[in-house]
C-alpha cells in the first residue's frame, strides 16, 4: 500500500506539492485569519458539575456577577492615606472620567472614592480599591476591557501614589497575552534553532529544508482546520500553543526520518559511485517508493499513535481538553500527511540535488558501524543487560516516588510570573482585602424562607478555613439567595467545600456549593474519575496500532511498560519542580499545585511522544529482523541506524519545547519542562540502554505473535514492493558485487589516490558516523557477528 503511494507520488511529483500547498494556503486565508476571533477564555469547568448548575441558577436569577471583573487598587504609599486630600480627589476625578468615557462598556463602579465604604479601605488607610463590573458577557467581558485598559493602566495620582489594575478580566487577559508572546517567540527562536540543527545534521540547505518545508505547512494548515472547528465547538486559546508547539516539532521529526530514510536509499543504489554515477527514472522511483514504503508508513502510524493518545482527552467533560485535543490531532495528522505526499513528491523532483548548497563535506570512507556510539552504548547494555535493567529501571522508579506529594489546582493569577504587574496587583488585593477576592466560594440557596435562611447561615459559621464568615453577596431574589466568602488559603479549596456539602439543607431547600474553587475542587474530580479510562484506552489503542505494524505482541508489552516508566519519572520531576519549587527562583514562577486538566494533557502528549521514538527505533529492528537478522544482529542494526536520528529529533523537539519553557504562564513552562525532561530521558536511558538490554533478555520472544496478527502484519506491510522484498537479495547481491569490485580497484591504487577517490565520491553533508548507511545490509551482519 505505502510502496504504491510512493510510485503515485513519484509519478505526479509535479503536481501533488503544488495542490497541498495551494489548498493550504486557500484555507489560511479563508480560515486561519479568524482565528483569534473565536478563541475563547472558557472550558476549564465540568459542564455536568452542580457547581456548573449553581452558576446556572445564579447568571440566571441575578445576571452575571461581574463585580471582580477589574480592580483599580489604589495605594498611597509609604506613611500616606487615600484620605488626603490630593489623592482622594484625584483618585475619584480619574476614577470617575474612565467611567463617563467607557459607559458602553462599564456596566457599574463600585468605588470607596465615590461613596466611603470602610470594607474597601485598609485599617492604615494606605490602600483602597474600586471594582469595575464590565457590560459584556463570556469573550465580550475580555473585548471590553481591552477597550479601557490602555486608559486604566495610565492613570496617575499626585506624590507617591499609584492606580494599578487587577481583576479576573485583567488576569485572563495577561494569561491571553502571555499565549501570545509564546507563540510568537516559538516560531521565531524554534523554527531559526531548528534551521540550524538541521542544517548540521544534513550538511546541505536543500535536505535541511524539507523537514522544515514540513513544520511550517503543518502550522498554518492546522491553525485554519483549527479555526474551522471553533467556529462549531468552543475552542480554548491554549490550544494555538499546543498546535504550534506539537505541530511544528513532530513535523520537522517525520521530516527528518523521510529525508534520512530517502538519502539512504539513495546511498544503496549508488553504492561508492554515489557523486559520480546518476540513477535512472525507474532506480529514483523506486528510492522514493521505498523510503514511503519503509519511513512513510512509519511516520503514519507514528502519527495515528499521537493521535490516539491525544483522542482519549475527548473523554473528560472539559471543553479546554477537548479543543486541545481537535487541534493537537489536526496538527498531527497533517504533519504525517504533508510527510508521505509532499516529501515523496519533492524527493522525486530533486534526486541527488537534495544534497544540493551543502555548506560541509566529509569523506565517506568505510568507516564500521561498530565505531559509532550508537552501536557501542547499546551493545554494551547487552552485554550487561540484567545489570542495566535494574539501574536504569530503578533509577526511573526512583524519579517517581515525588508523585505521592503532588497537589492538583486550577487556573488563577498565580500562573502569571511573580514579576507580571498584573500578578503583583492581584496578590497585593488578597493580601489586603482577603474578604473581596475575586473568587469567593459561594453557596447558592434556592427555596428558603427566612428561618431557614438563618439556619443555613449559621451552619456556614461553622465552616473552617474561610477568610470570613459567609454572609449574602446579594438581596434575595424569587427564592434564590447567594452566600459568599473568600477562602483563607487557595490551595485549601477542597477541604472548605466538603464542609460545605456537608451542611444539613433544611426540608425543601436545595443547596449548591459553586464559585471559582467549587469548580476546580469538581473538575479534579472529573479528571481523576475518568483519568484511568483514558489511560487504558491510550494503552489498549496503542498495543493494537503497534501490534500490527511490528507483527509481534511481545514488543508492544515492553513498549508500554517502558512509556509508563519514561512518564512516571517525568511526571515526579514537575512534581518536584513545579509543586516542590525546585528552579522557582532561576525560572521566574511561584510553586503551587498542577493544573489538573493540564497534568492530563501532559499525560497524553509524553504518552504519544515517547511511542512515537519507540515506533522509529523499532521498525528499524523488526525489518532487519525480517531480512534474516538475529535479535542481538537486528537490535544492534536498529539502534545504530535510527540512534542519531532520534537523537536529533529529540533534539528538535527539545529546542522547540525550550523556546515554550521561557513563556511566562507557568502552565506553558508544565509542558515545556515535561517534554524536554521525558525526550532527553527517552532518548538516552530507555533507547540506547533499557530498551536493548531488555530485547536481549527476551531475545527470540520479542517477536512472537498468533499466526492470525503475523498474516494481517504481511499484508499492511510492504510486500507489493519488489524491491522491499524479493528483489532485495538481488539489490543485495549486486551492490556486494560492485563494492568487491571497488575494493579491488582501489588495492591496486597508490594511498594518495585512494585518498582522491574516496573524497570525489563523498557524499556531502553526512557525518563519518553515518558511514554505515553505505554499507549493504548483509555486509554490516557479518561485521556485527564478527564482533560478538
Amino acid at each position: 500500500m505505502f510502496y504504491r503511494w510512493g510510485q503515485f507520488a513519484f509519478r505526479f511529483r509535479r503536481i501533488i506539492p503544488l495542490v497541498v500547498v495551494v489548498i493550504i494556503l486557500a484555507m489560511h486565508f479563508l480560515f486561519g485569519t479568524k482565528l483569534d476571533q473565536r478563541m475563547s477564555q472558557e472550558g476549564w469547568e465540568d459542564p455536568g458539575a452542580d457547581s456548573t448548575t449553581a452558576a446556572v441558577i445564579e447568571q440566571e436569577t441575578f445576571g452575571r456577577d461581574n463585580s471582580g471583573d477589574v480592580i483599580l487598587v489604589v495605594d498611597a504609599g509609604e506613611g500616606a492615606r487615600v484620605t488626603d486630600p490630593e489623592i482622594f480627589h484625584a483618585a475619584n476625578n480619574a476614577i470617575g472620567e474612565l467611567e463617563r468615557t467607557y459607559d458602553k462598556q462599564i456596566s457599574h463602579v463600585q468605588s470607596y472614592f465615590a461613596s466611603p465604604n470602610q470594607q474597601q479601605i485598609t485599617d492604615d488607610g494606605r490602600y483602597a480599591f474600586a471594582a469595575i463590573g464590565l457590560e459584556g458577557d463570556g469573550e465580550q467581558t475580555l473585548k471590553d476591557y481591552r477597550v479601557l485598559e490602555e486608559a486604566a493602566k495610565s492613570i496617575e495620582l499626585p506624590g507617591n501614589a499609584t492606580l494599578e489594575v487587577a481583576g479576573a478580566t485583567a488576569v485572563a487577559d495577561a494569561l491571553d497575552d502571555g499565549m501570545a508572546d509564546d507563540i510568537a517567540r516559538a516560531e521565531l527562536l524554534g523554527v531559526v534553532a531548528v534551521a540550524i540543527i538541521l542544517l548540521f545534521v544534513f550538511g546541505g540547505v536543500v535536505a535541511a529544508a524539507m523537514p522544515l518545508i514540513v513544520g511550517i505547512l503543518s502550522i498554518i494548515g492546522g491553525l485554519a482546520i483549527l479555526s474551522v472547528i471553533a467556529s462549531f465547538f468552543q475552542v480554548n486559546i491554549f490550544s494555538q500553543s499546543v498546535i504550534t508547539l506539537l505541530g511544528l516539532g513532530l513535523a520537522i521529526d517525520y521530516g527528518l526520518f523521510m529525508v534520512s530514510r530517502f538519502r539512504e536509499e539513495l546511498d544503496q543504489r549508488c553504492g561508492a559511485d554515489s557523486r559520480s554515477r546518476r540513477l535512472s527514472q525507474s532506480e529514483l522511483a523506486d528510492a522514493v517508493a521505498v523510503t514511503t514504503a519503509t519511513a512513510g508508513k512509519t511516520v503514519f502510524f507514528s502519527a495515528l499513535m499521537v493521535g490516539v493518545a491525544l483522542s482519549g482527552l475527548f473523554m473528560f467533560p472539559q471543553a479546554f481538553l477537548k479543543s486541545v485535543s481537535y487541534g493537537a490531532i489536526a496538527a498531527v495528522v497533517l504533519a504525517a500527511v504533508i510527510s508521505v505526499t509532499v516529501l515523496p513528491a519533492l524527493f522525486g523532483m530533486l534526486g541527488h540535488n537534495i544534497d544540493k548548497w551543502s555548506v560541509r563535506r566529509t569523506s565517506r570512507t568505510a568507516r564500521k558501524i561498530e565505531d559509532t556510539i550508537w552501536f557501542k552504548v547499546p551493545a554494551w547494555a547487552m552485554r550487561n543487560s540484567r545489570q542495566v535493567i535494574v539501574i536504569v529501571a530503578g533509577g526511573l522508579i526512583l524519579l517517581t516516588l515525588p508523585i505521592a506529594g503532588i497537589k492538583l489546582g486550577g487556573i488563577n493569577e498565580a500562573y502569571l510570573p511573580p514579576t507580571n504587574q498584573v500578578r503583583q496587583t492581584q496578590d497585593e488585593f488578597n493580601e489586603q482585602f482577603p474578604q473581596f477576592r475575586t473568587d469567593p466560594v459561594k453557596l447558592v440557596v434556592t427555596g428558603a424562607t427566612n428561618e431557614q435562611l438563618v439556619d443555613v447561615v449559621m451552619q456556614t459559621r461553622e465552616v473552617d478555613g474561610l477568610a470570613a464568615p459567609m454572609s449574602p453577596s446579594t438581596q434575595t431574589v424569587d427564592g434564590t439567595t447567594i452566600l459568599s466568602a473568600g477562602l483563607a488559603d487557595r490551595d485549601n479549596g477542597k477541604y472548605v467545600i466538603d464542609q460545605l456539602r456537608a451542611i444539613d439543607a433544611p426540608e425543601g431547600v436545595n443547596l449548591y456549593v459553586s464559585g471559582t474553587p467549587a469548580m476546580e475542587v469538581e473538575s479534579i474530580e472529573a479528571l481523576t474519575e475518568k483519568l484511568p479510562w483514558m489511560a487504558l484506552y491510550m494503552v489498549a489503542a496503542t498495543f493494537i496500532l503497534m501490534t500490527l505494524l511490528f507483527g509481534s505482541v511481545i514488543l508492544p508489552i515492553k513498549a508500554v511498560i517502558m512509556n509508563v516508566l519514561g512518564l512516571g519519572a517525568t511526571i515526579g520531576f514537575l512534581t518536584l519542580m513545579f509543586v516542590n519549587g525546585f528552579g522557582s527562583e532561576f525560572f521566574n514562577f511561584t510553586p503551587g499545585p498542577l493544573m489538573s486538566p493540564v497534568l492530563v494533557l501532559i499525560i497524553a502528549i509524553l504518552y504519544g511522544l515517547s511511542t512515537d521514538y519507540e515506533v522509529f527505533l523499532v521498525s528499524r529492528m523488526v525489518e532487519a529482523r525480517d531480512k534474516g537478522a538475529t535479535t542481538d544482529n537486528a537490535i544492534k542494526y536498529g539502534t545504530a541506524h535510527t540512534g542519531g536520528i532520534i537523537t536529533a529529533a529529540a533534539l528538535i523537539m527539545i529546542v522547540v519545547a525550550a523556546a515554550f519553557a521561557l513563556s511566562e504562564i507557568v502552565m506553558m513552562k508544565y509542558i515545556s519542562f515535561g517534554m524536554i525532561f521525558s525526550l532527553a530521558l527517552d532518548a538516552t536511558l530507555i533507547r540506547l540502554l533499557l530498551v536493548p538490554a531488555v530485547m536481549h533478555e527476551l531475545h527470540d520472544d520479542n517477536w512472537w505473535a498468533p499466526a492470525w496478527v503475523k498474516n494481517i502484519y504481511q499484508k499492511i506491510g510492504d510486500g507489493d514492493s519488489p524491491t522491499a522484498d524479493t528483489d532485495f537479495h538481488q539489490r543485495e547481491q549486486t551492490q556486494r558485487e560492485q563494492t568487491q569490485r571497488e575494493r579491488s580497484s582501489l588495492s591496486a591504487e597508490p594511498k594518495m589516490e585512494h585518498a582522491k577517490l574516496a573524497a570525489t565520491h563523498a557524499r556531502s553533508g553526512v557525518s563519518a558516523d553515518d558511514d554505515a548507511d553505505l554499507i549493504p545490509f548483509s555486509e554490516l551482519i557479518k561485521r556485527i557477528e564478527r564482533n560478538q
